[in-house]
């Protein structure tokens, strides 16, 4: 593996899990009052566009960390859809 396919998927994977946090700490607390759905689906976006740059370039990197967001990204829109109402 290359230096820039290292560089990549490094980049790529700090990435993607940079909201696994604040999974977590919906998951325990069973609250998301103070999360922008808003956001999450700007990201959504974002995320399924790289991945179809990604796709056009053939570049794995882009393509499997993007990929992972978006993942990360429709969990926290059900998430916060589950418990947005609850107080």
């Amino acid at each position: 593996m290359d230096v820039k396919t290292i560089i990549g998927f490094s980049a790529g994977i700090l990435t993607a899990i940079s909201s696994v946090p604040q999974i977590v700490k919906i998951l325990k607390e069973k609250k998301a009052q103070a999360v922008s759905p808003l956001m999450f689906f700007v990201l959504l976006a974002g995320n399924l566009l790289w991945c179809w740059y990604g796709v056009l370039l053939n570049e794995l990197p882009i393509i499997l960390t993007n990929a992972f967001s978006a993942v990360c990204d429709i969990f926290m829109i059900v998430l916060n859809y589950k418990y947005s109402k609850k107080s």
